[in-house]
């Protein structure tokens, strides 16, 4: 089994501040502006090296929105910067009627996504955020798994004609993944090939799916691992090839169960190839206090209950 090392743990959302760092050097038309969070969306460095290509809105959510979507009819590429919950909740009717309706070039980029955002609880842990944006025509929904692909992810977006939003957290997790590595949209990612049970995962999951792997591989199962990045546009192919020779799949979120990638991976499979599926993820309810482990353990979002979940998929086949 193919197995992948960790080359130590660092923030997502530090990934997207080095993204957008290195897009400020290349890319003359990329704009940032954030909600009074600079230090917690890493967009220091920016701010520091292209101050009249920063601003700073202050708490006002939806007024940077609409300063985003008007900046991009002057040819701007705007990256909007504040917490999950603020990016999209506070502000979803500016972003429907001013960016998605508009078709505008607007990168909306969303730390503190998730559980994982830990002590400051329930209000501030979205966990519906990925179902309210890929219900909106036109746009483009990303998920990345580590630091190293939430940087090749922000620069890969300012190349994207039209609206992504780009999902990231606060928590140190694993950076696995190549550090040249060329981010493509809508392209899932084979990480490890398996015949018994495929595995497809997003985000801060993905670690825990090869976690997951390596305990089923010592069980006799074996276990294919997709990392689904992009949940929308969904890569279909990858996902109907690997559960046309596992016969069963497992998907693995820090999301709501309804609206995220599992109940996309279950339109894709009953409209071409019904398969027995399990979900890891959220069960209809709001996080609480805690730190990012405790909650993951708690709500059965790591590599235990992944494994369980995979045992009791294969016997549904």
């Amino acid at each position: 089994m193919k197995t992948y090392t960790n080359t130590g743990n660092k923030d997502t959302r530090s990934g997207f501040g080095a993204g957008l760092t290195q897009l400020g050097q290349t890319n003359e038309n990329v704009v940032a502006l954030c909600a009074d969070l600079i230090g917690s969306l890493k967009m220091d460095d920016f701010k520091k090296n292209h101050p009249e290509r920063f601003y700073q809105v202050g708490i006002a959510e939806a007024n940077m929105i609409g300063l985003a979507a008007g900046m991009t009819i002057g040819g701007k590429i705007p990256f909007t910067g504040t917490f999950a919950n603020f990016s999209t909740g506070r502000v979803y009717d500016q972003i429907r009627q001013s960016v998605a309706y508009s078709d505008k070039n607007v990168k909306i980029c969303a730390s503190h996504a998730g559980l994982t955002l830990g002590e400051d609880g329930a209000t501030h842990q979205i966990l519906e955020d990925i179902g309210l944006m890929k219900m909106l025509p036109g746009m483009t929904v990303i998920n990345p798994c580590d630091y190293n692909q939430t940087k090749a992810a922000t620069i890969a977006i300012a190349d994207h004609q039209g609206p992504v939003y780009l999902r990231f957290g606060r928590p140190k997790v694993a950076n696995f993944t190549p550090e040249d590595q060329k981010f493509e949209i809508g392209k899932a990612l084979h990480l490890v090939s398996g015949t018994d049970v495929t595995i497809v995962a997003t985000g801060h999951l993905v670690w825990e799916a090869l976690e997951a792997a390596k305990t089923l591989n010592e069980k006799g199962i074996s276990a294919e691992i997709i990392n689904i990045h992009t949940i929308k546009p969904l890569d279909a192919k990858a996902i109907i090839d690997s559960v046309s020779k596992t016969k069963c799949i497992v998907t693995a979120e820090e999301h709501n169960h309804m609206g995220g990638l599992g109940e996309s991976v279950a339109r894709v499979l009953s409209q071409h190839k019904p398969t027995p599926q399990e979900f890891i993820a959220t069960n209809d309810t709001f996080g609480e206090s805690g730190t990012p482990a405790q909650l993951m353990d708690k709500y059965g979002l790591n590599a235990d209950a992944i494994v369980n979940a995979c045992e009791k998929v294969i016997k549904r086949k």
